[in-house]
């Protein structure tokens, strides 16, 4: 990704156009980061090696831009109801959330979102799952409040990232779903307040960022790749299983916290069904976790010894498991920490 200097040019772009839309202090500048943004990463998704890419970059572009659209037309409908005082004002709020849930790929406006992944690479699936999500997000949380559409968009995100996930078998649409299940956990935490969805975010990111890095470096793209694979070293292949189990939020690890802190705050404000079903649904996404991982932890399991195996960066490879390690004992950890507080 980083071998020509036109890509470093657009990600540094990508960048600015996020934190245009982050800093603004009008619709109309939010707007106009997320725009630059859109602009931007479509040429970091052309990739020559893959031939879905263009495809990808095309529903990318299409979806957006008609979200953008959306958006633009209700921030004008906005202004217009701040200087005619036309009854407006819940209508401009519905179309601004809509598109802005579009942006970010949450339910029930999640059709573009595992199509597009399907056709990226490693690098920039992890772009399009972590950092694109954050403009849209900052700018819900502003206008947050007990709406329907929020609520409808928590509840369909969860149940589409957990039920949709069953039935792949390509690891990229199956880290699409759960990319919209967390969605759903980071809405609901918007309700508590502006840090805890931050947190859940980082949490998230730092979960995704260590999955992807492994799945580039082996070139996994699909389940079966991941039971005929051949890990040299068996620390790399458990480190990169328990990242899996960490991902979907079992209690041991790290992953575990922030969805801790999400279920305390929604039983404080006393939402207790949707907690229920927040909790309900990612114990779905926790089983096709656990189907991906029987490669590891059937210790009887037969690995092809005539693949090749693959040489390292030693340093990468110990920041890797550096990374791991806080990922899989970070919540002891915390715990030990949180008290010197």
């Amino acid at each position: 990704m980083f071998n020509n200097s036109s890509k470093i040019m657009f990600l540094l772009i990508l960048m600015m156009g996020t934190m245009i839309t982050v800093s603004a202090n009008s619709w109309l500048g939010a707007w106009m980061g997320l725009e630059i943004n859109l602009l931007s990463f479509i040429p970091l998704m052309s990739d020559n090696n893959n031939l879905m890419s263009t495809e990808a970059s095309l529903k990318y572009f299409l979806t957006q831009a008609l979200a953008s659209a959306v958006l633009l037309f209700s921030i004008i409908l906005l202004y217009m109801d701040k200087k005619f005082s036309y009854n407006f004002s819940s209508l401009p709020q519905l179309m601004i959330l809509s598109s802005l849930l579009m942006k970010s790929g949450a339910a029930p406006f999640h059709f573009w979102f595992p199509n597009v992944m399907e056709g990226l690479s490693w690098n920039n699936a992890l772009i399009l799952m972590t950092w694109q999500k954050i403009a849209p997000l900052m700018l819900i949380s502003y206008i947050v409040d007990n709406s329907m559409i929020i609520l409808l968009s928590i509840l369909l995100s969860v149940i589409i990232g957990s039920l949709g996930g069953l039935n792949q078998t390509s690891l990229r649409k199956l880290m699409a779903y759960s990319s919209i299940n967390h969605l759903g956990w980071m809405l609901s935490a918007m309700y508590a307040s502006e840090s805890l969805w931050l947190s859940y975010f980082f949490f998230y990111s730092f979960l995704s960022f260590n999955l992807i890095f492994m799945f580039n470096i082996f070139k996994m793209y699909h389940i079966n790749q991941m039971f005929s694979l051949f890990f040299k070293s068996k620390i790399m292949k458990f480190s990169l299983f328990l990242n899996l189990l960490s991902l979907g939020g079992l209690p041991p690890f790290l992953g575990f916290l922030p969805k801790w802190l999400v279920i305390q705050s929604l039983t404080i404000n006393s939402q207790l069904l949707l907690m229920t079903l927040l909790t309900m649904m990612t114990l779905i996404t926790l089983f096709f976790y656990l189907r991906l991982c029987f490669a590891a932890f059937m210790l009887n399991y037969y690995e092809n010894n005539w693949i090749f195996s693959l040489q390292f960066n030693k340093n990468l490879m110990n920041i890797y498991l550096l990374f791991s390690f806080i990922s899989t004992f970070g919540l002891f950890l915390v715990s030990l920490i949180y008290p010197l507080f």
